[in-house]
């Protein structure tokens, strides 16, 4: 694929897109270059809003002007549309309507490129819907399965993420964790803190100084006491929440690459966790409530351990 260099800073006045992330409009405004690319022109405050540095999720009004020096295009290796990927994504939807696409995403796909992925989930949507305005309304883990939302128009994305940020949006979760998780625990409250390991990869702990977080948790069976499904409702919404209330609760999730400890022996090839329902009161789409069991996989996984003695 050629390079070429953007001839002369552009400065881009917010109009349509006010209340998007900064980050996320220049994804969106830079197609083809990476990610990696993108953040570094941040940290470096190569881009400027309104003449002064802002942080990746500085979320823009309308009226500010965006600087964006000259790059070079066509940085990334092009990649033919996977069409196989493409219907699949498209036999997950569960709900559409003119304002909004629910689907149930399959474990093991990121839902946004980036770090070595060519195309996630919204990028397939786009190419596969070119004449579509989709972005992403929240994020999944690319091991987690289950309900995302996605927005077909700007007016659909700022309402979801409002209600995102009011803290209205009810999720629930389906989850197989290590060991006998205990009767009285029911509520996990540990404020937590994102950090990066030497190889720049991402990692969430639990730290007094952190966000708040809360994850509250029903029992739903245990099996020989060496497992537990529980139904997980997160209170609030930070990175990897689920997972590190869980492991530092002392009940990792199975299969858990991240935060299971190394000597567990057992593992069943995927994370064990699953966006099984999500909610947005009161938006205008026809249908605000979504819902989708875990898969024959996760299911499968569970039937392999005996049942309680």
């Amino acid at each position: 694929m050629s390079n070429s260099m953007t001839a002369t800073v552009k400065h881009v006045e917010v109009k349509e897109y006010a209340g998007q992330r900064l980050d996320n409009f220049l994804l969106r405004y830079l197609r083809g270059i990476p990610r990696s690319k993108v953040y570094k022109m941040l940290r470096r405050g190569e881009v400027r809003v309104n003449g002064g540095r802002k942080k990746p999720n500085y979320r823009l009004v309308e009226g500010d002007e965006v600087r964006i020096p000259p790059v070079r295009t066509g940085e990334v290796v092009s990649s033919s549309f996977n069409r196989s990927s493409w219907k699949k994504i498209e036999a997950s939807i569960l709900f559409e309507d003119s304002d909004l696409i629910v689907l149930n995403k399959p474990a093991g796909m990121a839902v946004h490129g980036g770090s070595g992925i060519s195309d996630g989930i919204i990028e397939l949507l786009r190419k596969g819907r070119p004449d579509s305005m989709l972005e992403l309304a929240h994020r999944l883990d690319r091991d987690t399965s289950g309900c995302l939302a996605v927005a077909k128009n700007r007016k659909t994305l700022l309402s979801l993420h409002s209600k995102f940020r009011e803290g209205s949006v009810r999720k629930k979760y389906e989850v197989i964790v290590v060991g006998y998780w205990p009767k009285k625990l029911r509520s996990v409250r540990k404020s937590l803190s994102r950090y990066l390991l030497g190889n720049g990869e991402r990692r969430v702990r639990v730290d007094s100084n952190g966000d708040l977080a809360r994850t509250d948790f029903e029992i739903k069976e245990h099996k020989a006491g060496v497992a537990s499904w529980l139904t997980a409702f997160p209170k609030t919404g930070r990175t990897h929440q689920i997972r590190v209330h869980c492991s530092s609760s002392g009940y990792p999730i199975l299969g858990d690459e991240k935060y299971c400890p190394k000597s567990l022996t057992y593992r069943p090839g995927r994370l064990m966790l699953h966006a099984s329902s999500i909610q947005f009161p009161g938006i205008s789409s026809t249908q605000d409530k979504f819902e989708v069991g875990p898969d024959d996989n996760f299911l499968s996984i569970w039937e392999e351990f005996s049942s309680e003695d």
